[in-house]
């Protein structure tokens, strides 16, 4: 029983490490794209979310998302913002 249980570990532990490498993937695509490349991709993910019933959790959590994206992209960012406009990006897999 205790092999089980280390074996169930090691594939949490794998799963986790998947999900950080396919996050460094999606940050490093991320950091290729110029401004206009994201600001033309998030105003398409805006253009789906609108498609979205307008009572929806989840595209009411989204547009906010995309709109902070949106002023983060226009404004002077500190080194903070930089690193959260980054997991922003990567966190909705545009």
């Amino acid at each position: 029983m205790e092999q089980f249980n280390l074996l169930e570990g090691n594939n949490s532990f794998n799963d986790h490490t998947i999900q950080s490498v396919q996050m460094n993937h999606a940050k490093n695509e991320v950091k290729q794209m110029g401004i206009e490349e994201k600001k033309t991709a998030v105003n398409e993910e805006i253009k789906k979310v609108n498609q979205l019933p307008a009572h929806s959790t989840y595209a009411t959590h989204r547009m906010r998302v995309l709109n902070k994206i949106l002023h983060l992209l226009s404004v002077q960012r500190t080194t903070s913002q930089d690193e959260e406009l980054e997991l922003l990006f990567a966190g909705l897999s545009i």
